[in-house]
């Protein structure tokens, strides 16, 4: 699944204060003391009560393994008059153990009959025997209570009869709604399962543990089409007109995987060098939108099938953009589920970063084939084997199928979004403890999505990319059909190798001299899974701290926490038993090649061959940690950066630049000392550089500005105007250049626009007006749009006829545009106007009113207005998305985590113990106020040292 917290939809700028929740479902296996129905017998007392006042036979909120699931037999008949279904299923069990109850899961069902079947009965066509079926909605959770035990080694063949209303949340199988050209409303029926939704639509064994094969059969209208993970293999005409689809049988998977559709879309097909037919679909009038889709999921199919050394499974494979979604997309296999923005790409209308956007999440769902699906981790506690591996083939499979794209330039902003989650206290680990639906739903966030990605990237050039490529399919094919969990992994990557020479820097497994898990290079050993689990079972990151005497090198590590202090009272507990195996990177003055060594202790020294000038740790930003250089350190580094910073890599000084601002926010480092380092960019060449300077002190500008601090808002105007006025300059208005280019150019013009610098207003209403006069029928360049309409907006006419052309506009990508620019409005009857518009649903999708809310927060005119609107109709808004769906947690923190003063944080603080006293509780609570607080902190630290450095510099 692609998060969409990864992605904030409309783009909005977000600086240090705000909670890094960006894209992004998590659990571990307990060890339970299993029940039988022996106990139950016993002590019917100790069991939980069911609806109708009876004893229910379970109180585990994992189900019990005595029976487990062979097949599923499902025939869906959704009605799209009514948004509602009626359904059946027969499902084929193993008993392991003698029972007298089946226990599954079934959440908003309506059980109308409930039969078992023996083999006998089936073989002689006998009748089955009626099942007492009670319900334990708490766990979401129904018993089907035998007439006589089920008796282990044999199987049996339950018959359920059920029926439902089509969801309206994104959630189970639900109802969507799409407009044509032509004003008309057309329904579709679509499901959304991962993590534990597949319970709403059909009972079933909804773990990702209870694999199954699975029969599909859809009755449908024949104006519509029935797609699902399967082929089709037979239509039937039924009586009154009705078809039934009937597609093969799936292989072997977990319940989160099945999905179906009922709608009128077209598509386009291809097919691979394999001879697998991959087909786009869309709805009708966005057909023309899909070729794109195509063309990269053809280039990217191929080349897993060969990187991984395992051909995709399937004979088919269908990605489907569907008009009211969740997340970014949604892996089932054989049938991807997107939002639209995630699939769709208009050359009028779609900007580069649009372009990059789309590429990523079909390699992320591509990836998901074989990670997450043909090998799917035992329980949500592992989700990251699926979400990590899914976010670091993004980075393998475009760089290799899209160099032009340039990814690989930006992967280090994977791991810095997460580092700003990650330096909280209330992180959590990669793999964490998480039971209830709740609990697993949080995990999906960017600690599992992009510190899993960032802790593969590290290993892999660890290992090098050969190694860690043979370690993963040895994996993927050892596991194949099957489920796994952290250790198969590293056991898997620490799979022998027969050449044991080693080169100079360079790394082998041999089983000859080592264990089989232990990593081998000249002058160490390193235990694989002990190495990786204190990555993957403690949360947060590391902070390596360096001091150089001479040829000495000191090195020191801690845990890295922003907004806790080495000087508060807590942060020594928090240090407690955290210590991590990391695998340090180093080049020096005196040599560019990359020196190694792992800091397995709290403390170590390293003796450098010659004496240097400075020392630059972790190099091309491809480790999890950050570094500090006490005593000189930085000194040295900024000197060499204002003398020649091309001695350092790009991606080098991008380290150098995130680091210290963040040390800046754990206050290891004074403010004015990383402003100085930044200073030498007037010299910058580099775009990737020049662009991670300019988020810095474009998160400054906008934390003052909604601060409303008016002396420093308008100095750091001033002084970025100035600073950057040689390559402002240099912008034109257009879609020439590469994608650097193109991002430098949507990123400056964005910043001095919104600066109110008169020729980018100047030109930007020029464009506009031009683009009205045509009737939005003039192609302005893809990656200036947005700038175009943010100016637009500013007035009453403009902002008038931009919602008419959002009503009207065809392209998710120009709907995206054009929503932020009317966020931008200083009217708050004009940004109450969108929210009534999103409330409603109609010309504001549901499903992008969590993104507007987010987008009119960061609005210094719509702050308040966002923040009072959330306490005031949380009621509401609960109706509309589920406590702990994507869609709140982007709601709770886009509208607080900005948030940088003490009134601010007590407001908050009473609206959250407001909801928890009705039960309500979520981790974002927390993580959100602990951002406030850091914010706080930050402010009253640091604006005393921004005030008087911005008055030296202007």
């Amino acid at each position: 699944m692609v998060n969409l917290l990864r992605k904030q939809m409309l783009s909005i700028p977000i600086g240090l204060y705000c909670s890094a929740i960006i894209l992004l479902k998590i659990c571990i296996c307990s060890q339970f003391s299993m029940p039988s129905s022996d106990q139950f017998n016993k002590d019917p007392g100790a069991f939980p009560v069911a609806t109708n006042g009876e004893p229910f036979p379970w109180h585990e909120l994992r189900l019990p393994k005595m029976v487990i699931p062979l097949h599923y037999d499902l025939l869906v008949h959704p009605n799209l008059t009514s948004l509602d279904f009626v359904a059946s299923e027969m499902i084929e069990v193993l008993v392991k153990d003698a029972t007298e109850f089946i226990i599954l899961h079934s959440k908003d069902l309506e059980i109308m009959n409930a039969i078992l079947h023996s083999e006998e009965d089936l073989r002689y066509r006998k009748p089955g025997k009626k099942l007492n079926v009670l319900s334990y909605p708490a766990y979401q959770q129904i018993a089907l209570l035998v007439p006589e035990k089920l008796m282990a080694d044999l199987r049996y063949h339950v018959a359920i009869d059920f029926q439902a209303k089509l969801a309206d949340n994104f959630e189970g199988f639900y109802k969507s709604t799409y407009r044509t050209l032509g004003g008309e409303t057309r329904t579709v029926a679509v499901t959304d399962f991962e993590p534990t939704d597949a319970r709403i639509a059909f009972p079933c064994f909804d773990e990702p543990s209870f694999k199954a094969n699975f029969s599909i059969k859809i009755r449908r209208e024949s104006g519509h089409i029935a797609l699902s993970n399967m082929p089709k293999v037979k239509t039937i005409e039924l009586e009154g007109g009705l078809l039934e689809d009937h597609f093969e049988t799936t292989v072997k998977m977990s319940t989160y995987l099945v999905a179906y559709i009922v709608c009128d879309f077209k598509f386009v097909s291809g097919t691979t060098s394999s001879g697998i037919k991959v087909s786009i679909y869309a709805s009708p009038d966005k057909w023309s939108q899909t070729h794109y889709a195509l063309e990269a999921s053809l280039k990217l199919l191929d080349f897993y099938e060969n990187y991984f050394d395992i051909n995709y499974p399937l004979p088919k494979l269908d990605l489907v953009a569907i008009p009211d979604f969740a997340s970014g997309a949604m892996e089932n296999w054989g049938l991807i589920t997107y939002r639209e923005t995630s699939l769709l790409f208009d050359p009028k209308t779609s900007s580069t970063s649009d372009k990059l956007w789309v590429t990523r999440v079909i390699a992320h769902e591509l990836a998901h084939q074989w990670f997450g699906n043909l090998v799917t981790m035992e329980w949500w506690n592992d989700i990251w084997l699926n979400e990590g591996f899914a976010t670091y083939m993004e980075l393998i499979s475009v760089n290799a199928t899209y160099p032009e794209l340039q990814f690989d330039d930006y992967f280090s902003n994977v791991c810095f979004e997460v580092i700003t989650r990650d330096s909280l206290n209330s992180s959590h680990p990669i793999s964490n403890q998480a039971e209830t639906p709740t609990q697993i739903q949080e995990m999906f966030d960017t600690v599992s999505y992009n510190k899993g990605a960032c802790i593969l990237n590290m290993l892999k050039d660890f290992l090098n990319g050969e190694k860690f490529q043979k370690g993963i399919i040895h994996y993927l094919k050892k596991f194949s059909y099957r489920n796994a969990k952290n250790d198969d992994l590293w056991s898997s990557l620490s799979n022998g190798c027969l050449e044991g020479d080693f080169t100079s820097g360079g790394f082998c497994y041999s089983d000859s001299k080592t264990t089989s898990n232990t990593l081998t290079f000249p002058g160490e050993n390193v235990e694989v899974k002990e190495m990786m689990t204190t990555w993957t079972l403690q949360k947060g990151i590391p902070l390596v701290v360096v001091s150089q005497e001479g040829r000495s090198l000191r090195l020191r590590q801690e845990r890295f926490l922003s907004g806790v202090f080495k000087e508060d009272p807590g942060w020594r507990a928090l240090q407690e038993r955290y210590l991590w195996h990391i695998p340090l990177t180093y080049s020096t003055s005196s040599s560019n090649a990359v020196h190694r060594h792992i800091l397995k202790s709290k403390t170590d020294t390293l003796d450098l061959p010659e004496k240097t000038s400075w020392v630059k740790f972790n190099v091309d930003s491809n480790g999890y940690y950050i570094v500090h250089y006490e005593g000189h350190g930085w000194d040295q580094l900024i000197t060499q950066l204002n003398q020649n910073h091309t001695l350092f890599r790009p991606k080098d000084r991008i380290g150098l630049i995130h680091d210290a601002f963040q040390l800046v926010s754990a206050r290891r480092l004074t403010l004015d000392k990383a402003l100085d380092l930044t200073h030498y960019l007037q010299h910058e060449t580099s775009i990737l550089v020049l662009l991670k300077g300019l988020e810095y002190l474009e998160s400054f500008y906008y934390m003052m500005e909604r601060r409303n601090i008016s002396d420093v808002t308008e100095n750091l105007k001033h002084y970025l105007l100035r600073y950057f006025k040689p390559v402002i300059d240099t912008q034109s208005w257009s879609d020439e250049g590469s994608i650097q280019d193109k991002m430098l150019r949507s990123a400056l013009l964005k910043l001095t626009c919104h600066l109110n610098h008169a020729p980018c207003i100047q030109k930007a209403t020029e464009l506009f007006s031009q683009w009205t006069e045509s009737s939005g029928k003039l192609n302005l360049p893809t990656d200036v749009l947005k700038i175009v309409y943010s100016v637009g907006a500013q007035t009453t006419a403009g902002w008038n006829y931009l919602l008419e052309q959002y009503e009207l506009s065809m392209s998710g990508a120009e709907k995206n545009k054009i929503l932020y620019a009317l966020s931008t409005s200083k009217h708050q009857e004009k940004l109450m106007k969108l929210i009534e518009l999103g409330m409603e649903g109609k010309v504001i999708k549901t499903q992008d009113l969590a993104a507007l809310l987010h987008a009119i927060a960061r609005n210094p005119q719509g702050q308040q207005l966002a923040w009072n609107f959330v306490r005031e109709n949380w009621t509401h808004l609960l109706k509309k998305f589920d406590l702990d769906s994507f869609a709140m947690r982007i709601i709770i923190s886009g509208t607080t985590s900005h948030f940088s003063s003490k009134d601010e944080l007590q407001e908050v603080k009473l609206f959250f113990e407001s909801l928890k006293a009705q039960g309500s509780h979520l981790d974002i609570f927390q993580i959100v106020l602990e951002t406030i607080t850091k914010n706080i902190k930050w402010m009253e630290k640091n604006l005393p040292t921004l005030r008087t450095w911005l008055q030296i510099k202007i």
